[in-house]
């Protein structure tokens, strides 16, 4: 993907709203005991957050476990970014696939809230991280 240093701090601005936007509707869902779905909102918005921040460096993975490892790569390696962003993305991840594709997979609200906290911890890092960038 080639996009120019403008259409990047665009689509970066874009979809850190929709990780905003995304992290509302989690807090909502918790606050009215729905909490898987609470935990869903909170793994998308830092989905959206990670695929934010890789923009800026032109990437832009197919893949949720490839967004991962493109941050741990482009990040992580780096020195940009600490491992323990990833390793939260990674629990969201595991924790979402589990109630959406799980039959009697149960989310209470201590998991909900744990979620929603890992979720605005990443979103305010990606936020501060973009402003140390110079990208």
């Amino acid at each position: 993907m080639t996009l120019s240093a403008q259409e990047k701090k665009i689509l970066f601005d874009y979809r850190m709203k929709k990780a905003e936007e995304m992290l509302e509707d989690a807090r909502f869902n918790l606050e009215h005991g729905r909490y898987a779905t609470s935990v869903n909102r909170s793994y998308y918005a830092m989905l959206n957050a990670a695929r934010a921040l890789l923009i800026l460096k032109g990437i832009d993975p197919a893949t949720h476990s490839g967004c991962k490892t493109m941050l741990s790569m482009h990040f992580v390696r780096e020195g940009l970014l600490e491992n323990s962003f990833v390793e939260d993305f990674k629990v969201l991840l595991s924790r979402r696939t589990d109630i959406d594709y799980g039959d009697f997979e149960v989310v209470d609200e201590e998991k909900a809230r744990d979620s929603l906290k890992k979720a605005e911890r990443f979103i305010q890092r990606i936020e501060n991280l973009r402003s140390e960038l110079t990208i």
